[in-house]
């Protein structure tokens, strides 16, 4: 097991624990974060038949009441509707400020549980246990939690950081292969913004660790966690370095905005096209060298991930539908696009008042309708 500990100024410390079999022992793990002996676990339709029965029971026979709340699987769920459900089921429980919920499952259920946690009675603890890739390297680190809104992706929500943070390896091996790909887009993101070496082991080793091979698959979690863990440090709220880690996001976020947040193209898909664009728009406009944006690109295609908006199957996008899209965007600042740029592999910068004409014409050239 790994233990890669957070901590900055502002936020109390806790620990992110990586390796197999952490969750055999769950009530031993969480125990010292509970007050009252209860705990409530939020989970979806899809990972609750998988792992929830088995953790309540293992809390249960601990002495621990952990009733399961299971909501919709999807990304449809992490609106104000699922808002609403969830923390109808938290009074209904009847929990108070010295509790403490647990997220089981992906991204949607980490953000919605910890956005329900930071609003509930002003604010509880919760724990996250992250049950896909993408969770565990990404969204389950760093306090960032929301919900969706029509008009933008997580444009609702707070910085609540976790208690405690369980990436049990051994909860990956359910994952359907398409999952495992899109983790594996936020975890080659790390080395493609700011560690060359990763990245050089990645491009190495991209089929031990999709195919989630023990020694594989931990390194590249604990290495891609330290790295948040480090940004995270020195810049909980977004005021500067940690926006490094939305490369990509800008151009995947108005993608997953014109489709509608669903099954079409998955979050990280869309990163994965996003940060061929970045790269691709980078070396257009001579921050980047073509050879080291082809490289990147070349990286995430070998993983089986989309590069481009033409590998979206049944998709049209026009350019100034998107541009508004990324007006939308949380880092837009006044109205002015911002974007996470390169100047090559693992030199990410963030870009402030990039020019919309020029975004327009960028993709237009990428196949976006005028």
């Amino acid at each position: 097991m790994t233990t890669i500990p957070v901590s900055g100024e502002g936020f109390r410390a806790y620990d992110v624990e990586v390796g197999s079999g952490l969750t055999s022992d769950i009530a031993a793990r969480v125990t010292p974060f509970l007050k009252n002996q209860r705990t409530l676990i939020i989970t979806d339709s899809r990972v609750g038949p998988l792992h929830a029965g088995t953790l309540s029971a293992a809390l249960e026979a601990s002495g621990i009441t952990a009733p399961v709340v299971t909501l919709p699987a999807g990304e449809e769920t992490k609106g104000w509707d699922g808002l609403k459900d969830l923390t109808d089921a938290m009074v209904d429980a009847g929990l108070d400020r010295k509790d403490v919920v647990i997220a089981l499952g992906g991204g949607v259920i980490g953000d919605l549980t910890g956005f329900a946690a930071s609003v509930y009675m002003r604010g509880i603890d919760f724990i996250q246990i992250p049950t896909t890739v993408l969770a565990q390297v990404d969204s389950s680190v760093g306090g960032k939690t929301a919900i969706d809104h029509p008009k933008g992706k997580n444009l609702i929500g707070a910085f609540h950081q976790p208690r405690l943070v369980l990436c049990d390896l051994d909860l990956l091996k359910t994952l359907p292969v398409r999952d495992i790909r899109c983790g594996y887009a936020e975890v080659i993101k790390y080395g493609l913004l700011g560690d060359r070496a990763f990245f050089d082991w990645l491009e190495a080793n991209d089929q031990a660790v999709l195919a989630l091979e023990p020694a594989a698959i931990e390194y590249a979690v604990s290495r891609s966690v330290e790295m948040k863990a480090e940004i995270v440090a020195a810049d909980e709220r977004e005021g500067g370095q940690r926006a490094l880690l939305n490369l990509g996001h800008t151009f995947g976020h108005a993608l997953e905005a014109e489709l509608g947040f669903g099954a079409t193209l998955l979050h990280g898909e869309a990163v994965a096209i996003g940060m061929g664009m970045a790269f691709r728009y980078s070396a257009r406009m001579g921050l980047c060298d073509q050879a080291e944006a082809d490289r990147a690109v070349a990286a995430i295609a070998q993983a089986g991930l989309p590069t481009h908006m033409h590998h979206i199957r049944n998709a049209a996008f026009a350019a100034d539908v998107l541009i508004k899209h990324m007006g939308h965007d949380k880092k837009a600042e006044g109205g002015k696009l911002v974007f996470v740029l390169v100047k090559g592999i693992g030199e990410a910068f963030v870009a402030k008042d990039v020019p919309a004409d020029s975004i327009r014409e960028f993709l237009i050239a990428e196949g976006a309708t005028a």
